[in-house]
């Protein structure tokens, strides 16, 4: 398993300084672009860049974010974690991908979605009641895009396309991935549409998708599809010790479950539960070590050929995030690499 690959992933969540005063928007935009700078030279693959429209998250658009970042990269590379397709224009997704790609002298792809929280709906002009239909067929007319040939499609969601060209090209088949959170329909469109596989494992261990993870497998060869990639992306942190990691973590991460479990019915994250959660659950937090172990664990787990961590969650100290990315690329992802050897 040396091929695994390695990423890490934000939303652009908005951090605090070091005196912990909270940065404005165009602050926390370009302290993602350092931390991502810091880890193509730390070792780190590729950073995944989230799409939310909601006040602690400072990125809406990954893309142009991926833009000012591939020029100041050289390797790492470029990609959204979601892109919510439900409520964009595929034709328009995929011309900035492909402006990206040129950018970044062919380091672009995308995750697709059709995202986890709903802002973007209303804020776009789209009806909830339209959920399934919007990502089934603009996923479809997506993927004909990757051919870079004419394209025919009809729809109830958009225009309709009569052979029509779209600029610019790639000259290669951009690599997409769908992110998944749990639903067994959504593994079996992965794969009918010949995808790669990302897992959304947010609680609990990672084992508990290994039946998604069998499904996607036994889809892919039913449709006659080569075999693709799974990767998987769950939440963590990475500081100098077991306890300075979790210290540093917990409130921010707490503030945000108990924001988001307001809204969505969950009951107030509670320190017992979040050290079951670092210790078997879904939360890679630790030192390099404890982390890496973790990981090694969950990629076994599940036979995933790709890792994401998502290193931002709530409002983390400026210089505490910079040293997770350090020690993730120079100390975690060698470890893993090593104990999966």
């Amino acid at each position: 398993m040396s091929d695994i690959v390695f990423g890490m992933d934000t939303f652009g969540d908005v951090p605090v300084g070091d005196d912990g005063t909270p940065l404005s928007h165009p602050q926390a935009i370009r302290q993602v672009v350092d931390e991502v700078v810091l880890a193509d030279g730390a070792g780190v693959d590729v950073v995944a860049l989230g799409e939310h429209h909601r006040p602690e998250y400072a990125i809406t658009t990954p893309e142009t974010v991926l833009a000012g970042i591939a020029t100041r990269t050289s390797r790492i590379r470029l990609s959204s974690g979601v892109t919510v397709l439900s409520s964009d224009d595929p034709v328009r997704v995929y011309q900035r991908f492909a402006t990206l790609d040129a950018l970044s002298d062919g380091r672009a792809e995308v995750i697709v979605g059709r995202g986890s929280f709903t802002e973007s709906f209303p804020l776009f002009g789209y009806s909830m009641n339209d959920y399934e239909q919007l990502f089934e067929e603009k996923l479809e007319l997506f993927v004909q895009l990757l051919d870079e040939k004419p394209v025919t499609w009809r729809g109830a969601t958009r225009a309709a396309l009569d052979g029509v060209e779209v600029f610019p090209t790639t000259g290669r088949r951009l690599p997409v991935w769908v992110g998944v959170g749990g639903s067994p329909e959504s593994v079996v469109r992965t794969a009918r549409h010949d995808l790669g596989l990302m897992l959304a494992i947010i609680g609990g261990p990672a084992g508990r998708f290994a039946p998604y993870v069998d499904l996607y497998h036994r889809a892919v060869e039913q449709f006659g599809h080569a075999a693709k990639p799974v990767g998987m992306h769950s939440p963590g942190f990475v500081a100098d010790t077991d306890e300075e990691a979790k210290e540093i973590f917990f409130a921010p991460y707490k503030a945000q479950m108990d924001r988001i479990g307001a809204q969505r019915g969950w009951p107030p994250l509670d320190r017992a539960r979040f050290e079951a959660e670092v210790s078997g659950g879904a939360l890679h937090v630790g030192s390099p070590e404890t982390v890496a172990r973790r990981i090694a664990d969950s990629i076994r787990s599940l036979g995933a050929q790709r890792f994401d961590l998502i290193y931002t969650v709530g409002p983390q100290p400026v210089s505490a995030r910079l040293r997770a990315v350090e020690l993730y690329g120079t100390r975690v992802i060698p470890m893993v690499r090593d104990m999966l050897a």
